[in-house]
């Protein structure tokens, strides 16, 4: 979209939208209004914050960005988790963080290339894509782990009682939990291309990229999904399972 004008026919569709709940009498009304406003605010200061990026291309601003982006998404998937457990949210938010590094690390030595290594234009939206993603199974896996360790009491001191160890007691639930903040990324992947095109690729495809260049993009975005994801539940499944048994080995409940 070139012109302002555009925008605001696009903007039509919400107020279609919101009509339409008005006259179904959905009671949706305010919240797409909400929505539509926060979303026009919160692009706009987005864009605006990274063009200034972009355009001064210093590594303190890149990495004061990232670390923004980071405390947010940590917070986030602490909520979702647990507010009791003790010291979860450095767990997390280390979690996402060594999650993070190895992916862009490993992104920039041996696929992008960049000239440097704090290149905002490839940076910034990698980081952001896998920061969402990792915070979201991060997410999922903590809350199911969790919930299932406070409703196992019985099977996991049974299991302590015939002398397996902590990690033996507990270790299903936490393969499960791994599964569960899995699953989207995983679903995803099966059926990208053929049921669905994602977002990047199609953001691309409109803006001209080539279709072939736009897939490989989407291709490396869906590795580094995979990749982030899966060490971030990990960590995080590990360290919560730790948090639930003292240095007797005994079952702690929260």
């Amino acid at each position: 979209m070139n012109s302002p004008l555009q925008l605001v026919w696009a903007l039509g569709m919400m107020a279609i939208a919101i009509a339409l709940s008005a006259w179904q009498r959905l009671g949706l009304e305010w919240n797409l209004a909400i929505a539509t406003g926060r979303t026009i605010v919160q692009l706009l200061v987005v864009g605006y914050v990274l063009a200034a990026v972009f355009a001064i291309r210093e590594p303190w601003l890149v990495l004061m960005v990232l670390g923004v982006m980071l405390a947010i998404s940590t917070l986030a998937a602490r909520n979702r988790i647990s507010r009791k457990i003790p010291h979860l949210l450095p767990l997390v938010g280390g979690s996402i963080l060594v999650s993070i590094l190895l992916t862009l690390v490993y992104i920039n030595l041996l696929v992008i290339r960049p000239q440097v290594w704090y290149e905002p234009q490839y940076v910034i939206p990698l980081a952001g894509v896998v920061l969402g993603n990792a915070m979201n199974g991060a997410a999922l896996a903590g809350e199911r782990l969790v919930s299932t360790l406070n409703s196992s009491q019985l099977e996991i001191e049974t299991h302590l009682s015939l002398g397996a160890t902590p990690r033996q007691a507990v270790a299903q639930y936490r393969k499960d939990a791994i599964n569960a903040g899995l699953i989207p990324t995983i679903n995803t992947m099966m059926v990208v291309g053929i049921v669905t095109l994602p977002g990047i690729m199609t953001g691309q495809l409109l803006s001209g990229v080539n279709p072939l260049l736009a897939a490989a993009y989407q291709m490396l975005i869906m590795f580094m999904l995979a990749f982030a994801t899966l060490i971030t539940t990990s960590l995080v499944t590990w360290g919560i399972c730790q948090k639930f048994f003292n240095q007797a080995a005994q079952l702690i409940l929260w």
